[in-house]
């Protein structure tokens, strides 16, 4: 009778949240619209600052609104250039959305199995912790590959300069021949600056999708040799040849910083292994942790002690190039 009384319990508990859920996503899906035909008619203000956000609604589709959680959101992280940045095919809704499911799941998986229901909120907050960690290591990867491809879009960029190009047909070729991410990045900018955006802007709004300290210092040269002039092909090689000669030394740190970085993986990963371990060996034991006032202090010092552990051990083995 217990069995089906939780099984029932649980399947409202989802059904509510998923509920509750798209309720919250439901966003207003005027305002991006008025806004876009302010645009279209020319009514809109005419700042900077409101034609940059005014080509920002042009570039949005109709159907992807910013809802109430993602208004609620963004004030602690920009989800949507997060999102943006990683090349993720969900929207910032979407990616929420698939977030409470996970939590919810997490939820029930510790309901239904034989553990403590103690356990039930730690599941759901690691199981929703699992799509950011996904998104995190897709944004890292694509930001890696587009800094390793930075080099020989800048030796193209310059040869296509010194053979007679303008500096739009030169991203543009950067863009063909060049694949993704930086291709994609590229062509986008060629883009933008084809509808009519000028260049430097264009360029500014590529900074702000890649945060990459090399591009920028690419994007700051051809801002200044557009407005002092120079010989940009010769700026280019210097700044190609300084970032692979940069990309060497950070392969000789992280050489040399690899035993540390094992044995920090090793040592963050050690108390909850063996947690788990004396679970399974002895859960009465462990439980004391939980039901005791002095174990749930031992719990909170070694969360906190494990934590900065983690601090320490990342300011060690990260060292800037």
């Amino acid at each position: 009778m217990a069995t089906i009384v939780i099984a029932i319990a649980a399947f409202v508990g989802f059904a509510a949240l998923v509920g509750g859920v798209g309720l919250m996503l439901r966003g207003e899906s005027g305002g991006a619209l008025e806004d876009r035909l302010d645009v279209l008619t020319g009514s809109g203000p005419r700042s900077r600052d409101s034609q940059k956000s005014q080509s920002s609604v042009l570039m949005q589709p109709l159907d992807d609104m910013p809802s109430l959680v993602e208004r609620w959101f963004s004030r602690v992280i920009n989800l949507r250039l997060f999102l943006e940045q990683a090349d993720a095919p969900l929207t910032p809704t979407k990616f929420l959305a698939v977030t409470g499911i996970a939590a919810a799941i997490g939820f029930l998986i510790v309901v239904v199995a034989p553990i403590h229901y103690g356990f039930a909120p730690l599941g759901a907050l690691m199981m929703a912790f699992a799509p950011f960690t996904w998104l995190v290591m897709r944004r890292k990867r694509r930001l890696h590959a587009f800094a390793q491809q930075l080099p020989e879009a800048l030796e193209l960029l310059s040869r296509a300069l010194r053979s007679g190009h303008s500096l739009a047909a030169g991203l543009n070729l950067v863009a063909d021949e060049i694949p993704d991410p930086l291709g994609k990045e590229f062509g986008r900018c060629y883009e933008e600056q084809n509808f009519g955006i000028p260049l430097e802007e264009a360029l500014e709004e590529l900074t702000e999708r890649v945060p990459n300290l090399d591009l920028r210092f690419f994007v700051t040269a051809i801002i200044l040799q557009r407005t002092t002039g120079g010989d940009l092909a010769e700026i280019l090689d210097k700044i190609g040849h300084l970032i692979r000669e940069r990309f060497q030394i950070l392969g000789q740190v992280q050489s040399l910083t690899g035993e540390g970085r094992l044995s920090g993986i090793v040592l963050l990963a050690l108390p909850p292994v063996l947690f788990v371990v004396m679970y399974r060996l002895n859960a009465e034991y462990v439980m004391k942790l939980f039901t005791d006032p002095l174990g749930n202090r031992m719990l909170a010092a070694a969360v906190v002690m494990q934590f900065f552990g983690a601090l320490v051990i990342r300011k060690i083995v990260n060292i800037k190039v």
